[in-house]
């Protein structure tokens, strides 16, 4: 069974990675810090002599050299990243340490694990990137990086970064650049898990300024499949964006939320109502990709459409209360990153 790592592969994304991997017969090795994010819980289900943990940060760069040398794994899939923007706005100090310094620390680790050892890196980037896109645009992989946030900043950085080494130190990197993931086994600070959250417990939901904010929604095990699809014939040096296509506003992906869960899941006649609240500061008004590339040179697609994803999404928050523990709560009740 081939060795694969995954840096935060007890986030959000990583243990969805996870999950897939061992569904196709790899052995995923762990690399997880345990932040507020990460969750053990997200490993439910799963065997485990199918996988190895190992907690430490992308930052020790003597242990990542360790477990290379250990494990002499096929890939890295690298996901480790510090992502939520109004923390970053918060506390930007987290950000360029994880996303950036992080980030360096790998690179230096396979340009030394190279010399003797064949690899290839996937790392995990965002169209957030891109920043802020014109109506009826969309972001080329070529496209100028305009960043917005302390967040954005810092992925774009470590891009660029990644880019540097590939040519300078011939290093075997791909790059993904993915749209707004959503499904299992997100933190609640995200806007779809905290709706869902909010209409379980019967409680307003907030949404920033007006909700006009457009955002292009990915459910994550498509988004999973991409990034095996660019493990296994993506072009070292290239970039590749992976998107859906659905391109939503924040108030009517609310809405729609709302919609799927009065359909299929309550009985409750009182729902929660929408609380619009003060606007994040630099709120990028929208972003889009132009995914043909994947498509066309991967053969990659999507398989769920929106609505069939959030009603799989709030199916599983509904039965896996316990991913909702009471300490968690606390870490992201409270509204952060205002000025």
């Amino acid at each position: 069974m081939q060795r694969i790592i995954v840096t935060g592969g007890l986030g959000f994304i990583g243990s969805n990675l996870v999950h897939l991997l061992i569904k196709k017969k790899y052995h995923p090795i762990i690399i997880d810090k345990f932040s507020y994010a990460s969750n053990l819980y997200n490993l439910k289900g799963l065997k485990k002599n199918n996988y190895t943990v190992h907690k430490f940060s992308i930052e020790n760069k003597k242990k990542i050299l360790n477990l290379l040398n250990k494990y002499k794994p096929k890939a890295i899939f690298n996901l480790a990243a510090e992502t939520h923007v109004d923390r970053s706005i918060e506390s930007p100090d987290m950000f360029i340490k994880s996303n950036i310094l992080g980030v360096f620390n790998i690179l230096e680790c396979i340009k030394e694990y190279v010399k003797k050892n064949k690899i290839k890196m996937v790392h995990v980037s965002t169209d957030e990137v891109y920043g802020d896109i014109k109506k009826n645009k969309k972001s080329l992989e070529n496209d100028r990086y305009f960043p917005s946030s302390p967040y954005s900043a810092s992925k774009a950085s470590a891009d660029h970064l990644i880019t540097s080494y590939v040519r300078t130190f011939n290093l075997p990197i791909v790059i993904s650049n993915c749209c707004n993931n959503f499904g299992p086994r997100q933190f609640p600070e995200k806007l779809i898990p905290k709706t869902i959250f909010n209409l379980v417990n019967n409680k307003d939901i907030p949404i920033y300024g007006k909700g006009i904010n457009e955002r292009e929604w990915i459910y994550v095990d498509d988004h999973c499949e991409g990034l095996i699809k660019i493990l296994k014939k993506g072009k070292i040096g290239q970039s590749y964006n992976i998107g859906s296509g659905n391109v939503v506003k924040n108030l009517d992906l609310i809405k729609k939320i709302i919609k799927v869960y009065k359909n299929n899941f309550s009985k409750n006649k009182h729902i929660s109502k929408i609380k619009f609240v003060l606007d994040r500061p630099g709120h990028d008004l929208r972003y889009a990709l132009n995914s043909n590339k994947i498509k066309r040179k991967l053969k990659w697609k999507p398989k769920n459409k929106l609505d069939m994803g959030i009603k799989k999404t709030i199916d599983w928050y509904i039965k896996n209360p316990n991913f909702y523990n009471k300490k968690q709560q606390k870490k992201f009740d409270k509204r952060i990153g205002l000025i």
